[in-house]
């Protein structure tokens, strides 16, 4: 099975049922999306196909057809992606194991809207879920990181 992962094929011997997670983490060697609810509840497994976030745990790797990004892969050139760089000025992480999956899906909602409203973050990231209760550090970090972006830095 041959899989686009953060710019790059991978080839990979694997059940088509087989998870993306297990797939990525297991077969790939690609260790930034987390296993936390295996049902797709929590969303720290978030990875991108074709700049879409999904669960990673819940989709079958025979089903993924486009292109996957990791955390691994978001940002690029030795630059952090703008939502990477808005984490790391606004403290977002405390335990930190979600935050992979937060920063995916915070990075496919500022691709899709450039200035999101309290409504629009509140909706992109309800199924991201943070143990630690970090949800005011990372919507004023989706802001930052949206007024980043747009600046083009």
């Amino acid at each position: 099975m041959r899989l686009t992962v953060d710019g790059k094929v991978v080839e990979i011997e694997a059940d088509p049922e087989m998870p993306l997670l297990w797939a990525l983490r297991d077969l790939a060697g690609i260790l930034g999306p987390k296993f936390g609810c295996g049902v797709a509840a929590c969303g720290a497994c978030t990875v991108h196909v074709d700049g879409q976030p999904v669960r990673s745990c819940s989709i079958p790797v025979g089903e993924v057809s486009g292109a996957v990004t990791t955390i691994e892969g978001l940002s690029a050139g030795g630059k952090l992606h703008p939502v990477q760089q808005a984490w790391l000025e606004e403290q977002v992480a405390q335990c930190g194991y979600c935050q992979t999956g937060q920063i995916m899906s915070a990075a496919a909602l500022i691709d899709e809207i450039p200035d999101p409203t309290d409504e629009d973050i509140d909706n992109a990231m309800a199924g991201n879920l943070c143990r630690c209760g970090t949800y005011p550090k990372i919507r004023a970090a989706i802001r930052k990181a949206a007024a980043l972006k747009t600046a083009g830095i």
